[in-house]
C-alpha cells in the first residue's frame, strides 16, 4: 500500500471516528434536543482549538469497524476564550456512553494531563454509568481518584447532558460545579425501576433527577440551564472569573465601568423600617461591575445568595443574605452552600465578599434535627481556614451567631469589616434583649407595653448602632451606601498584597 493510500485510509477513519455511534444514533440524539459528544465540545471550546487525543482507544478497534470507535468518549484539550482548558465529553451514541476500561482510562488520562498542566477540566457527562459488561482484564485509571487529587488545585466544572446515573453522577458530585439542562438532564443514583422495586413507589426518572429537583431541592445542581447553548455560555462565562490553578490569581477583565462612581440610588432600596424585606440583588447589582453577577445555586438555599461578580475588572466571590427568604437567617441549607463556596474561593486565591444583613440562625426543632451546629460548624472553619482576602459590608441587622458566620468576626482572620450607618450589630433583637434585661421593670410599670416601647428605643439609641462598634473596635469604619464600591475597590486593592502561609486544600463536596 502506498503513502498516498495509507493516508486516504487514514483519512477515511478519522472520518468514521467523527460519526461517533454513526448517523442514525446522531440523528436520534438530535430529536431528543440533545447535540453529539463532539458538536457539544465544538461548542463550548473556541472555533478550531480541540486536540484530540485517543481517539482510537477501543479495545474493539478494527480498520473494518464501520462507526463506534473511541469506546464512548471523546477527551482532548482546547481553549476557553484563548485560555488552554482539558475536556472530555461522553457520547451516548456508543454503548450508552457507558464506562468500560478504555473509557474510564481515557478520563482519568485527561484529568490527570489538566492537573499536570495546571489549566480547568471540562467534563460534559451523557452515561448511565458502568458497563454491565466489563472488560475485566484492564483495570487502570479511576475519575473519582484523579477528580479527587485535582481537588482545589484546578477548576473542574462539569454539565449533566443526559440521563446520568452511577459513575457519571458521583464523578460530576466531585467536581466544583455542575450544570444542568431542562428536559434533557437526569442524575440519579438508582432509577424509577428500583426505587419501584424497593419502595413500591411510582416515580419518573424527571422527579426523581431532574434539572429542576436538583436545582431546587436537592442543591447537587449549581446552574439550571434552559438550553445546551445557554449552558455551554454560561460555563464559558464561569471559566472567566476562574484562575487556570491555584498558583495563579483570577484573570483581570475590564469591564469599562468606574471605579470612583458613587452608587447611586442604593439608599432607596434599604426599607426605613428594619423589619421589613427587600431585595439583596439589587444592592449587589448596583456596586458591581456593570451589575454583572452569576449567581450559583440561585434557586437552592435562596436565604443567602453566592455568586461571582468583578470589582473594577477583579473577580470576588460575593455572599449576601437575602431578606426576603427567612429573613436572610442562617439554616443548615445555607451554612453548606455557604462553607462550599467560601473553600472553592480560598483554593483560587478569589476575594470574598460578604454582605450582612442577618437576623441569626434560624430557630427550631427542625433545624436543631438537622444538625444545624454541625453543618453551621463548617462555615466557622471555611473562614477560619481561608487565607484569600475577605470583606464584610454591615448592610443592616448583624445579630448573634450570624454575624461570625458572614465574615464578622475580626477574630476569624476577616481582613476588613466596614459597616452602613444603618448597621445594627447586637448579640439579639432589641425586642428580645429588652424582654431579658427588663423583665420586672416591664412587668411593674403601670402601662407595660408603653414602657417595653420606651425601653426598645432606648436600647437601640444606645447600643444598635454601628458607632458602638466602631468605638470597640469591631469594626474598621462606617461609610455611606453610596461610597460601597469605592470603598470596595480600594480595600481590595490592598488586599491583593496580602502575604500569608497559604494552605492548599480540596473542594470537599459539602
Amino acid at each position: 500500500m502506498s503513502l498516498e493510500e495509507k493516508i486516504r485510509t487514514l483519512r477515511q477513519l478519522k472520518e468514521r471516528v467523527r460519526m461517533g455511534g454513526g448517523p442514525e444514533r446522531i440523528a436520534r440524539h438530535h430529536e431528543q434536543n440533545k447535540l453529539s459528544a463532539r458538536e457539544r465540545v465544538d461548542r463550548i471550546l473556541d472555533p478550531g482549538s480541540f486536540v484530540e487525543i485517543n481517539a482510537l482507544g477501543d479495545l474493539e478497534f478494527s480498520l473494518d469497524k464501520p462507526y463506534g470507535f473511541g469506546d464512548g468518549i471523546v477527551t482532548g484539550h482546547g481553549k476557553i476564550d484563548g485560555r488552554q482548558v482539558c475536556i472530555f465529553s461522553q457520547d451516548a451514541t456508543i454503548k450508552g456512553g457507558s464506562v468500560g476500561a478504555v473509557h474510564r482510562y481515557k478520563i482519568a488520562h485527561i484529568i490527570d494531563t489538566a492537573l499536570m498542566m495546571r489549566v480547568p477540566i471540562v467534563a460534559l457527562n451523557d452515561s448511565a454509568g458502568e458497563r454491565i459488561v466489563r472488560e475485566t482484564h484492564i483495570s487502570v485509571g479511576s475519575n473519582f481518584y484523579s477528580f479527587s487529587r485535582a481537588s482545589g488545585i484546578i477548576p473542574q466544572i462539569s454539565a449533566i447532558l443526559g440521563n446520568c446515573a452511577g459513575n457519571a453522577v458521583y464523578g460530576a458530585a466531585l467536581t466544583d460545579f455542575i450544570f444542568m439542562v431542562d428536559g434533557i438532564s437526569r442524575m440519579t443514583i438508582t432509577g424509577p425501576r428500583v426505587v419501584k422495586e424497593v419502595t413500591g413507589e411510582d416515580i419518573s426518572l424527571e422527579e426523581l433527577g431532574g434539572a429542576r429537583v436538583h436545582a431546587r431541592i436537592s442543591g447537587c445542581c449549581d446552574f439550571r440551564c434552559k438550553s445546551e447553548e445557554e449552558c455551554f455560555q454560561s460555563m464559558r462565562k464561569l471559566i472567566g472569573f476562574l484562575p487556570s490553578s491555584c498558583e495563579e490569581h483570577p484573570p483581570r477583565t475590564p469591564m469599562r465601568d468606574e471605579p470612583d462612581r458613587d452608587v447611586q440610588g442604593i439608599e432607596e432600596i434599604l426599607p426605613v423600617e428594619s423589619r421589613k424585606i427587600y431585595d439583596m440583588h439589587l444592592i449587589i447589582e448596583k456596586i458591581v461591575d456593570m451589575g454583572d453577577f452569576l449567581e450559583v445555586k440561585r434557586e437552592w438555599a435562596q436565604n443567602l445568595i453566592t455568586g461571582f461578580a468583578r470589582f473594577d475588572g477583579y473577580p470576588v466571590g460575593i455572599i449576601a443574605n437575602q431578606p426576603r427568604i427567612l429573613g436572610g437567617s442562617i439554616t443548615v441549607d445555607s451554612s453548606d452552600k455557604s462553607a462550599r463556596f467560601i473553600r472553592f474561593c480560598d483554593s483560587f486565591n478569589i476575594p470574598i465578599v460578604f454582605l450582612m444583613d442577618v437576623p441569626g440562625y434560624f430557630p427550631g426543632r427542625e433545624q436543631e434535627y438537622a444538625g444545624i451546629i454541625r453543618h453551621g460548624a463548617k462555615v466557622l472553619y471555611a473562614i477560619s481556614e481561608a487565607t484569600t482576602p475577605i470583606v464584610s459590608v454591615i448592610i443592616r441587622k448583624a445579630y448573634g451567631g450570624g454575624v461570625t458566620a458572614m465574615g464578622g468576626h475580626l477574630a476569624l482572620g476577616v481582613d476588613r469589616i466596614i459597616s452602613w450607618p444603618t448597621g445594627e450589630i447586637a448579640v439579639m433583637s432589641p425586642e428580645a434583649a429588652v424582654e431579658i434585661l427588663f423583665r420586672e421593670d416591664i412587668r411593674k410599670s403601670q402601662d407595660p407595653p408603653a414602657r417595653r416601647a420606651e425601653l426598645i428605643r432606648e436600647y437601640e439609641e444606645r447600643f444598635y448602632t454601628p458607632y458602638y462598634g466602631a468605638g470597640a473596635l469591631r469594626i474598621h469604619d462606617v461609610i455611606e451606601p453610596a461610597d460601597t464600591r469605592r470603598m470596595l475597590i480600594k480595600t481590595l486593592e490592598l488586599l491583593r498584597g496580602k502575604k500569608t502561609d497559604k494552605k492548599i486544600h480540596g473542594n470537599i463536596p459539602l
